[in-house]
Order: structure tokens, then C-alpha cells, then sequence
């Protein structure tokens, strides 16, 4: 056991440990304040409705927690455990060439990871989403989303994986250049083509029917200036009661979506404050700015990489036996995150912000009043907690609290 390897340990254990720990504060917290609405909503927030999200928010919290625990354990087991050892040598005995051997070595690692959080997912579907009158999703659309994902990523994971190792092994010193250039290209790409290509696999999408919502909406989009290849309505209820609307695509490829839970429960005016708020990001430029954030830290990431794959203490304080550009890719995207986890509520702060922004736009075209309206009516449909704990908010919520974000938009009311 060398110096990383205690490093790593140390990192892992105190993560962790701060995971829980935020958690734990956060279901007190929750469970405190279970039993008394907080003032600015106790007109419009019914006390069983703010009780159904403390025990929804806490049971989800509660799970979250089993999940930090099997996940370092989980690392554990693939790195110090010699989990990657033993799979990159599985793999050496099929004598296949450098890149079908990283390729099919990278692939692997992302199917037996879904494979072991698979009970998680259907605790949070069938037990969790179930008790708390949310899901929709049966076993038939479940298992057929399942096959999707795992068709998508052997059809669009198998080729990205193939250059990105061909790259490392070909290009020389500064190949983490090229894989950026490429990683770029993907995510551009797929911002691109996931509105039409991508999310139709999952769900149908109709063009909004109603013509004087139609008409509304147009009139917003020319305020903001905003040009869009469509309005669609989502089959949303299809798998859960859960309500939303996005804007989604890059280019002219960028089409506004609604939920139909949404359509169902907002009125027209509320519905329109909703999508200003989606075209504030728009405005603001949010989509371009988190794109160049991506781009950095993406970068960054790699030219660190650059570095970690020349030394051969990096393999053996992460418990792997043999050197390769494979092993350090897996290595590096497994283990970043536990060295990264403190730089959360870093990105989640400029997520609230972006938040904060697209809200007071919205409150500029719309009205703060109707847009307060769609939110605790959100609030409420989704279960919602209106009391977390602050700490926990700002490691994990990329959005305002709901007391912060309703007295920002209520200061913007004549």
C-alpha cells in the first residue's frame, strides 16, 4: 500500500462520511418541520400535502445513504479489492487487440456498475415512486427502457470508447488534446441530436394541440426572441406523476417541451410563466456558459490524466497490477469523483444562480406573480420539500430552496 492508497482511503472514508452525515442532518431537519408549514405557503400548501413530502423527501434521503455506503464500497472492491485486476486480465485472455481490449474492458466496467445499482433502481420505482403515488412505470415499460439504455450504450459507448483509447495509445504525450477535442464534438453532438433522435426512443412527443395556449406561447417566444422547431407535449405520465417542462436541442434543432402532467395541472398563465423561465436560461446564455464550464473542468480533467498515466504509482495505489491507457481511463473516471466531491456545492451554487437569473427574467416578461403560482403548485404536486437543510441543499440541490426562491420572485412584485 503506497502513499495514494492511503490518500485514497482517507478521501474515500471522509467523503463518505460527509455524504451521510449531510443526509442525516437533512431528514431531521425535514422531520422537524413536518408538522408546520412555513409561513409564506400555509395558505397554498395544505399541512397533508406538506407532510406527504417530508416522509417522501426523507424515505428518498434515507435510500440515498444505503446508496453512499454500497457505492465506496463498491470502489473499494474494483480498485484496492483488485475488482479491475481481475477484469482487465479476464479480458487479456481473449487475445484480442489493444483497442477491442480496452473497448470491451471500458464496457464492461459501465454494465456490471448498472448491474450492481439496479436494485437500487427498482426500490426507487417499485417501492419508493410507488408508495408515494408517483409511479407509472411497469414492469414491461421498465424492462424495455432497460434494453434501450443498454443498446445505446453498446451502439454510441463502443465507438466513443474505441477512439478515445486508439487516442491515447497513438497520438503521443499530448493525446489528452485530441480526446478532449473529441469528448467536445461528442457532447455537442449530442446535444444536437438527443431532442430527435434520442428522446423519441423513450417517449412520444405530439405538438401542442391547444390554440390559443399555441398562440400565447409564440407571442413569448418573439418577446424573447427565441426561435424553436416546435412546441411538444410529452407523454410524461407515461412512467411517473411527476410534472416539468424543458427547452432542449442547440441550433435549429432546439424544440420546447412540456410535460402532460404539467399541462394538466398549471393554467395557461402559469404555464407561460414556466416556459419564460426555461427561456431565461436561454436569454441569459446558461446553456452556452455551463458548455464552457464543461469544456474547462473537462480539460482540465484530462491533462491531469496526461500526467497520472506516466506514473506507475498511480496503478499500484489503486490496486491495478498492469499499466495501460485503459485501466488509467477507468481508474481516473471511477475514483475522480471522491477526490471532487467537495467541489460540489462550488457547481451546485452557480446552478442556483443560473436559477436565480432565468427567474428574474421570467419575472420581467411574465410576472414574479404567476410564475410563484406554478411553483408551489410544482411544489406541491412533486412532494417537494419546502424545509431542507442547508448544508445539504448546497452540496446537492441545483436549484434555490423554495422559502429563497419564492421571497426573491415575491421582492420582484410591484
Amino acid at each position: 500500500m503506497n502513499t495514494l492508497s492511503v490518500v485514497f482511503l482517507a478521501a474515500l472514508l471522509l467523503a463518505t462520511t460527509v455524504q451521510l452525515w449531510l443526509a442525516r442532518r437533512h431528514v431531521v431537519r425535514v422531520a422537524a418541520h413536518r408538522d408546520q408549514v412555513p409561513e409564506a405557503f400555509r395558505e397554498r400548501i395544505p399541512i397533508a400535502a406538506h407532510r406527504r413530502a417530508a416522509d417522501y423527501t426523507a424515505a428518498r434521503t434515507r435510500m440515498g445513504m444505503a446508496e453512499a455506503v454500497f457505492g465506496a464500497v463498491v470502489l473499494l472492491a474494483w480498485t484496492l479489492g483488485g475488482g479491475l485486476a481481475l477484469l482487465d486480465d479476464a479480458w487479456r485472455g481473449t487475445g484480442l487487440g489493444p483497442v477491442a481490449l480496452g473497448t470491451g474492458f471500458l464496457l464492461s466496467i459501465f454494465l456490471i456498475q448498472g448491474a450492481l445499482e439496479l436494485p437500487f433502481t427498482l426500490w426507487r420505482t417499485f417501492t419508493i415512486e410507488q408508495r408515494f403515488g408517483f409511479n407509472r412505470t411497469g414492469p414491461g415499460l421498465f424492462a424495455s427502457d432497460l434494453f434501450k439504455q443498454i443498446l445505446l450504450l453498446l451502439l454510441i459507448g463502443a465507438p466513443l470508447a474505441a477512439v478515445v483509447v486508439w487516442l491515447m495509445r497513438e497520438t503521443g504525450p499530448l493525446w489528452w488534446l485530441y480526446v478532449w477535442g473529441v469528448w467536445m464534438g461528442f457532447s455537442l453532438l449530442m446535444l444536437w441530436a438527443y431532442p430527435a433522435v434520442i428522446a423519441p426512443l423513450f417517449n412520444k412527443f405530439i405538438p401542442l394541440e391547444d390554440e390559443t395556449l399555441t398562440r400565447r406561447i409564440e407571442r413569448l417566444l418573439d418577446r424573447s426572441g427565441f426561435t424553436a422547431s416546435g412546441i411538444y407535449v410529452m407523454d410524461g405520465s407515461r412512467r411517473s406523476a411527476h410534472g416539468n417542462a424543458y427547452f432542449t436541442g442547440i441550433g435549429r434543432n432546439k424544440r420546447i417541451v412540456f410535460f402532460d402532467t404539467l399541462l394538466e395541472t398549471l393554467k395557461p398563465e402559469e404555464i407561460e410563466a414556466v416556459l419564460a423561465h426555461e427561456l431565461g436560461h436561454f436569454r441569459r446564455r446558461h446553456v452556452a456558459k455551463r458548455v464552457a464550464t464543461l469544456a474547462g473542468l473537462t480539460l482540465a480533467g484530462l491533462a491531469v490524466l496526461g500526467l497520472l498515466t506516466q506514473q506507475p504509482w498511480f496503478y499500484v495505489g489503486l490496486g491495478a497490477s498492469t499499466p495501460s491507457v485503459h485501466m488509467a481511463l477507468a481508474l481516473f473516471l471511477l475514483v475522480s469523483p471522491v477526490f471532487t466531491f467537495f467541489l460540489q456545492p462550488v457547481m451546485a451554487g452557480l446552478m442556483r444562480r443560473h436559477e436565480f437569473e432565468a427567474d428574474a427574467y421570467a419575472a420581467e416578461v411574465s410576472g414574479a406573480g404567476h410564475l410563484i403560482q406554478a411553483l408551489v403548485k410544482l411544489y406541491r404536486d412533486n412532494a417537494s420539500t419546502l424545509t431542507p437543510d442547508p448544508l445539504f441543499s448546497a452540496f446537492h440541490d441545483s436549484h434555490p430552496p423554495a422559502p429563497v426562491r419564492v421571497a426573491h420572485l415575491s421582492a420582484k412584485m410591484p
